[in-house]
């Protein structure tokens, strides 16, 4: 796994790329050794216990937003109720892992059923003995939004030039133009916040003429406002392609994990998974 850049828990998740991006079909994962009791323990409680980030526009916000809706169906699926278990994001994604999926949180709560918005990052997957990383839902972008009105290109960062420009400074968008040509758009950077959602609201309230962060955050906020457009930041180290995000439940609980790739499955064939996007403004595309 790369070495986690000097940011805060609650971002720097978020900087992760995927790797190969794998499903549990036709892997060597299904030769783990089956925890047989994991469905039927899941069924005899009556619930689905999920785990789900706090603070992560428009996934997750005080008991609302797209994983919100993905474990709602997760757990219709299987017959149950819904127990979600929201945290606050570790120092890392193994502190995660750990806390949520396979061991339980040093003050007394968890482990869950089940995590969502895990990257699907096979270096990561390869090094985990103890969770099972699998069914990629979204894949995210790091990206720009602007007013065309007040910009009238934006190809490259040359181009932000006399236009303040609002980004959380401690995210992967932050980190990149705070670095980018040296340091030559530092003056420009409005970074006092916490996520790319309230960075694009300062872009809708005009106090600023483009933003940055996570494309599902600048999406959920504009909602396709003909007026802003959001494109891939121009920048070579940006993760062009994007990173996948998924789940991950315990090494052994592939009963489980079987039965929730095939709801996601399901749910990517059927419409639902762009259903749930959508309505938070947000295209989707299939990881």
């Amino acid at each position: 796994m790369t070495k986690d850049l000097p940011l805060n828990g609650v971002h720097r998740r978020r900087l992760m790329q995927a790797g190969a991006l794998l499903t549990l079909t036709g892997t060597a994962a299904w030769a783990q050794a089956q925890e047989v009791e994991a469905l039927d323990r899941i069924r005899k409680r009556g619930s689905l216990v999920v785990a789900v980030y706090n603070a992560m526009p428009p996934f997750h916000v005080e008991g609302a937003g797209i994983d919100v809706k993905i474990a709602e169906q997760l757990a219709l699926s299987l017959g149950v109720a819904l127990n979600l278990l929201p945290f606050n994001a570790g120092e890392n994604m193994e502190d995660d892992l750990r806390n949520m999926v396979w061991k339980g949180h040093y003050l007394g709560f968890g482990p869950a059923d089940v995590l969502l918005h895990v990257p699907v990052d096979k270096p990561l997957m390869d090094s985990q003995k103890q969770a099972l990383i699998f069914a990629p839902y979204y894949k995210e972008t790091v990206a720009l939004a602007y007013d065309v009105e007040r910009v009238p290109q934006l190809e490259s960062l040359a181009d932000l030039k006399n236009h303040k420009v609002a980004v959380a400074g401690q995210t992967l968008a932050g980190w990149l133009l705070i670095g980018s040509d040296e340091g030559a758009y530092r003056e420009q950077l409005m970074t006092r916040m916490e996520d790319g959602a309230t960075a694009a609201r300062l872009l809708l309230s005009g106090e600023v003429a483009v933003a940055a962060g996570n494309a599902s955050e600048l999406h959920s906020v504009l909602k396709g406002n003909k007026r802003y457009r959001v494109i891939p930041m121009p920048i070579p180290r940006a993760p062009r392609n994007g990173w996948a995000v998924g789940m991950a439940v315990k090494k052994n609980a592939t009963d489980l994990a079987r039965a929730l790739q095939s709801t996601v499955n399901d749910m990517a064939k059927d419409g639902r998974l762009s259903g749930i996007f959508a309505a938070q403004g947000v295209p989707w595309g299939a990881a």
